[in-house]
């Protein structure tokens, strides 16, 4: 359905943009909206999930755009303190000299997404919590099953508007990935955290990777003899660039926004939530930091790791920072209250209002817990060793079910992606960190008051600093994990077997196991039953919505999205004002020659030269590096290509502003600003500085 809505607001599903199309068509797009709809067409069949963000075919031999950030862990993985692709960056000037990603990466391509809401509420009807929510889950996994008959298929059920509806994604996943080009640190982290999250901005956030796939054409595993895939399409790159007012648009996988949540949930996230997890983080990134200041080796394992920490450290202070200036806890609320007002007069609101009423106590229930699952998710997502061990028991526990029955994740087609993830373990991952980091986070877990904590973690890791220390000492001298060959053994050692490890690691992987399993119960009872209800605040809002004559649009949830709008400065607060478009003067004008502003040589002595025949802007002739729009973007967005109105690709985005972080909670029109690369500098740079000429004239924009 198409409601009024400003351009530059909307994270929207492709098969909505035909009922949007006047709007598209008055903002300045050129092409059918129809086409935007059809995800076996161009551009979008173009545009794909690599890891977790975006990226786009750029050339018929599987040539693949993302940002340098995107690809930093396959950039890392390549790295080493003899070879530093990190610092040094990387070019390959022959298909063989291009290097195999992490085992653990993939590029996905959206060829389906159909709604099937229908036959999955039908599943779950009558029923509620914990069996609402696995009927859901049976009924995902058979709809999964059913298309991944198919060769060469990922498939997933998502839920749009909190369980109102579902839809079943099919993707092909090409799993030998090769990194192709890659700019040096001080060009494609040029400013690193000075200047994250901040314009006006000087960096380069570029790489390229290429898809290869069996000699038969069908997905497979890294092989020297594999061949490059060949997409149905690919985008291709605007020899012009855009200026102020230009129409833009953008495709890609946003992570998640969290515009529709209720009002408990705005004042859990700013009171709570984010000032936490920031903390909790921040103890995180001095473990790493500390220890890498005297050791390369361990710096350069933990780069991708760190980087990552310091990026969402310094979006959640923004969104903090956002949601605070904005008062946005007391706007959604006068916002809800007001729907409820509205509700009370509405003949619906006998059935939606008890459901409402159920959303906030399971909400506020959830609370009570929120510390430890949080410290218990970490302790799981920023560990390699110790993830390996819990996995691996999780794996054989998995192993004694049904295929179908198993936890998502643990499934036979999940496999390959474990064994993925247990073999890059060994380029990331060093005792001394690891240990220190779990110091960090279950110290602050031993502090959590009885309710909180697990029995099964005091037994283990003792109540104390001291006990927990010795154990943390203990364990990992004790274990041969660590050992690549031993730790893919136990991938495939029989379930009994892995219960009863002899293995240190395994052993308290063991022990843990079932506190994790309740805490998972515990959570996927609640989820069920927000599920179930949360449809009748989404029915509440969506009406409410659309009397406003506002937007309605499903918060991101890493599908396919389209956003659209234009070029746009920005006024930022009173007497600040930014241009749009930034210049390489300015990356003289910041350059100190120390990191993060340490631009290489080759670069300065270029700019220097000035030779920007065909790359400089036509209005201002100066060499254009990054630009602003008002597109409605968030995390998962990077990588994502930028069109101009004929659908040719000049930007590639990787950022947002500051003023504009808190974006996934609140829509504010007047500072929502993307940052994008300006694929001119892409292009000057691979001609002038760093040359790949047998790449530009494979992307059809050959060298000048």
């Amino acid at each position: 359905m198409a409601t009024p809505t400003q351009a530059d607001e909307g994270m929207w599903m492709p098969s909505q943009l035909p009922s949007i199309a006047r709007q598209l068509h008055a903002a300045g797009f050129q092409g059918n909206p129809s086409d935007l709809a059809d995800l076996t067409k161009a551009p979008l069949n173009a545009v794909v999930k690599v890891g977790g963000a975006t990226g786009s075919f750029i050339s018929d031999d599987g040539l693949v755009l993302t940002n340098h950030h995107v690809a930093f862990g396959v950039i890392q993985y390549n790295s080493n303190a003899q070879r530093d692709l990190i610092q040094n960056g990387f070019v390959s000037h022959a298909r063989g000299e291009e290097l195999p990603a992490n085992p653990d990466f993939r590029l996905r391509v959206t060829t389906g997404f159909d709604k099937v809401s229908d036959k999955v509420l039908a599943a779950a009807h009558g029923k509620t919590g914990r069996a609402y929510f696995d009927a859901i889950d049976a009924i995902s996994k058979t709809l999964v099953a059913e298309c991944e008959r198919e060769p060469g298929m990922r498939c997933s059920v998502v839920n749009m508007f909190y369980g109102r509806d579902f839809y079943l994604v099919k993707q092909l996943e090409l799993r030998d990935i090769r990194l192709v080009y890659a700019p040096p640190r001080a060009i494609g982290n040029y400013g690193d955290e000075v200047d994250n999250f901040v314009w006006p901005r000087h960096a380069g956030d570029f790489t390229l990777l290429r898809a290869y796939v069996g000699k038969d054409g069908k997905p497979a595993d890294y092989a020297n003899d594999n061949v490059p895939y060949h997409p149905p399409a690919h985008l291709q790159v605007a020899r012009d660039g855009v200026h102020d007012g230009d129409f833009v648009m953008l495709a890609g996988y946003p992570g998640i926004t969290y515009r529709h949540r209720t009002a408990a949930e705005f004042a859990d996230q700013v009171e709570w939530r984010l000032p936490t997890t920031v903390q909790v983080m921040q103890q995180l990134q001095h473990v790493i930091e500390d220890t890498g200041r005297d050791d390369r080796q361990a710096a350069i394992r933990y780069a991708s790791q760190l980087q990552s920490l310091k990026n969402n450290i310094k979006r959640f202070e923004g969104e903090l920072d956002g949601l605070r200036r904005s008062d946005a806890v007391t706007i959604r609320r006068n916002d809800e209250d007001a729907m409820m007002t509205w509700l009370a007069a509405q003949p619906q609101a006998g059935t939606l209002r008890p459901q409402i009423d159920e959303v906030n106590h399971l909400i506020a229930a959830g609370s009570a817990t929120r510390e430890r699952d949080l410290l218990l998710g970490l302790m799981q997502s920023q560990t390699q060793l110790l993830r390996s061990a819990i996995t691996l028991q999780r794996l054989a526990h998995e192993r004694a079910l049904p295929d179908a029955q198993r936890e998502a994740g643990y499934q036979k087609r999940d496999e390959d992606l474990i064994a993925g993830m247990l073999r890059q373990v060994q380029r990331r991952y060093d005792p001394a960190v690891e240990k220190r980091l779990l110091s960090a986070l279950l110290t602050r877990y031993q502090k959590l008051p009885d309710a909180q904590r697990f029995p099964e973690f005091d037994a283990a890791f003792g109540r104390t600093p001291e006990e927990l220390a010795r154990k943390l000492d203990q364990v990992y001298s004790a274990t041969h994990l660590g050992d690549e060959p031993r730790r893919l053994e136990w991938l495939n050692a029989e379930p009994a077997a892995v219960s009863h490890a002899d293995d240190a690691l395994l052993s308290l992987a063991f022990q843990l196991q079932p506190a994790l399993l309740r805490q998972e119960d515990e959570r996927k009872t609640r989820e069920g039953e927000l599920l179930r209800v949360r449809p009748a605040y989404m029915d509440a809002l969506i009406a409410y919505r659309e009397k406003q004559g506002r937007a309605v649009y499903p918060d991101a949830n890493s599908t396919l999205r389209v956003s659209y709008g234009k070029v746009t400065p920005l006024k930022a607060r009173d007497a600040v004002s930014y241009e749009p478009q930034t210049t390489t003067a300015g990356i003289v004008e910041k350059n100190t020659g120390v990191a993060p502003f340490d631009a290489p040589k080759p670069l300065l002595d270029a700019i220097a030269k000035g030779d920007y025949e065909g790359y400089a802007d036509a209005k201002s002739g100066l060499m254009p590096v990054d630009f602003l729009s008002n597109l409605d973007t968030t995390g998962g967005n990077s990588g994502s290509p930028v069109l101009n109105a004929r659908g040719e690709l000049v930007g590639l985005n990787f950022d947002s502003n500051w003023e504009a972080v808190s974006a996934s909670w609140m829509f504010d029109p007047r500072y929502k600003r993307a940052i994008h690369v300006d694929l001119r500098y892409m292009r000057w740079l691979m001609d002038k500085v760093y040359p790949a000429p047998q790449l530009l004239k494979e992307m059809g924009v050959p060298a000048r």
